[in-house]
């Protein structure tokens, strides 16, 4: 069951997670990348490449995607204190997308951060960075349109696990630094899509 109390407070590492598939859909790719904090220097990247078992499905994303992620999580040699995860936690029809189901498998706080909305209503946020909305599926709050940049598009977080949803904010403003989305899964994407290659922590981590 999704744990919706915040487990996070000083955190050492943040992992961001991502996947994405190979134009003809026969290939996914998993990455996952560790950032030291309050640094965000990038410390660890693991990536794996397999075939997916599971069809796509609207809403089941997470039965396809989460084989590859979890591959890559097991090569992580660092133990990361919070998990930014590309897609929704508990801002799903069903309560529990991918970032629930990552952190419900890794035992770990999880942040969900999508660049989209997938079910939920939500009014415009402010223009300046740190404005938030709560974003409403009937009388429940699910999530929030965050401005993580001034007069930029809002991001969508929820609740992965461990988590709450004010810290959730707080934590993908902390770590959206210089650009719209986070830094961890900033980092993910350009992993998954093979522009920063594989690579293990310095020994002196």
């Amino acid at each position: 069951m999704v744990c919706r109390r915040n487990g996070v407070f000083s955190p050492r590492f943040i992992a961001g997670i991502d996947a994405r598939y190979e134009e003809s859909k026969s290939t996914a790719t998993g990455a996952v990348v560790v950032l030291s904090y309050p640094g965000l220097e990038l410390c660890e990247v693991r990536i794996s490449r397999a075939e997916p078992v599971f069809p796509y499905i609207p809403g089941l994303l997470s039965f396809r995607e989460c084989p590859v992620i979890l591959d890559a999580c097991r090569r992580v040699t660092l133990c990361p204190d919070l998990v930014f995860v590309d897609g929704q936690g508990i801002a799903h029809p069903r309560r529990i997308g991918l970032a629930s189901h990552v952190g419900l498998l890794l035992d770990r706080p999880t942040i969900g951060c999508a660049k989209s909305k997938l079910v939920g209503e939500n009014k415009e946020p402010g223009t300046s960075r740190g404005s938030w909305r709560k974003l409403d599926d009937g009388e429940e709050t699910i999530g929030a349109a965050l401005r993580t940049r001034a007069n930029t598009r809002p991001v969508y977080v929820s609740i992965g696990h461990k988590i709450d949803l004010k810290a959730a904010i707080r934590w993908s403003l902390a770590c959206s630094v210089k650009y719209r989305i986070p830094e961890p899964t900033r980092l993910a994407h350009l992993a998954a899509s093979g522009r920063i290659p594989e690579m293990g922590p310095a020994k002196k981590i």
